[in-house]
């Protein structure tokens, strides 16, 4: 069949890297389009993918994203008419689905986060939706998700792509390109993603950490900022690394000591790979958040208490899920 493919955000490349490689081991054929926004597009060209790129992210104001959403929807569907496509593929672009229900293509959305308000212009169009187990049935019917369009997997999106993953020993050259010392203590840092519709909050709690860490002679943080405004502003202090291009984000993670994020991708991507991870996130939880909690990959961090507490150290051997079952799970769910 052909399938098109589109990457929305940064955190959609590996993962339809990872379906991409099994989709063209089917026969399948594979075109991509491609917002402008974050790390999206160079991510995309490292992955292998040349995409056809179109849209740019709407910022803060709700007005603004309803009015780019509509507008990279139309492009997408001059882009898409005469294509041929048989099915298109995304992690909840809601400007694909859109165009793919205008031009009668079969859309199959996945998500992983049951509360995000853009779910109900997601669930209500697309003609498959793939979630997590631990995606509460509540939130389907919520947002419209009809029970015979519904399917779910187990695990998380991240051992989709992650599973199989094993470190590149040449990383660690790369690490001390940018000054980072191995006998130090090694923290990864995402800040909150102030922009997106389901982040309508403050969150001081995460700049406390940062500063506490950098107080720390003995450690060292990378910061991967969310957008130019971030940089720029995180670019002012002191002792802290932000890298100038994109780096393997798989290879960073398995490198660091600890990874503190105030959003859920990258965390989940360390539970992934057994690296300590800590969340900050502000906001509503997944439950598939919840569900690594539980499971001891993943501490939550909510009060100037708790981050007191928190054991900042070299971390110990590292013990992954490897869960390699998930990608092919979720292959044949979106051609059942």
């Amino acid at each position: 069949m052909r399938l098109w493919i589109d990457l929305a955000n940064s955190p959609h490349v590996p993962f339809f890297k990872a379906l991409a490689k099994k989709f063209t081991d089917q026969g399948h054929e594979i075109e991509v389009t491609a917002r402008e926004f974050a790390e999206t597009i160079p991510l995309a060209h490292a992955a292998g993918f040349t995409p056809h790129v179109t849209g740019v992210h709407g910022g803060r104001a709700v007005s603004a994203k309803a009015g780019t959403l509509m507008s990279r929807a139309w492009a997408l569907a001059r882009w898409a008419r005469k294509r041929d496509f048989d099915i298109a593929i995304s992690h909840n672009s809601y400007s694909q689905i859109l165009a793919a229900r205008a031009l009668g293509i079969k859309s199959v959305t996945l998500m992983d986060y049951e509360h995000q308000p853009a779910n109900h212009l997601a669930f209500r169009l697309a003609s498959r939706i793939i979630v997590p187990t631990s995606f509460p049935t509540q939130r389907l019917r919520h947002y419209g998700a009809s029970v015979g369009r519904v399917r779910r997997y187990h695990g998380a999106k991240e051992d989709v792509y992650l599973a199989g993953f094993e470190p590149d020993p040449r990383f660690g050259a790369r690490l001390c390109e940018l000054g980072v010392n191995p006998d130090n203590v090694l923290v990864l840092m995402r800040p909150p993603a102030h922009d997106a519709l389901y982040h309508r909050f403050q969150n001081t709690l995460f700049d406390d950490a940062l500063a506490m860490l950098l107080a720390n002679q003995s450690v060292q943080v990378i910061l991967l900022p969310r957008n130019e405004a971030q940089r720029a502003a995180y670019s002012k202090k002191e002792r802290l690394i932000i890298p100038s291009a994109p780096l393997d984000g798989a290879n960073l993670i398995a490198a660091s000591d600890l990874v503190i994020s105030a959003g859920g991708t990258i965390n989940r991507e360390a539970a992934a790979l057994g690296v300590p991870a800590v969340s900050i996130y502000a906001g509503k939880w997944a439950a598939v958040d919840e569900e690594l909690v539980k499971e001891g990959r993943l501490q939550r961090v909510s009060t100037a208490d708790d981050l007191r507490k928190l054991l900042v150290r070299k971390k110990q051997t590292a013990s992954p899920r490897r869960s390699l079952e998930v990608v092919d799970e979720v292959v044949r769910l979106i051609f059942e």
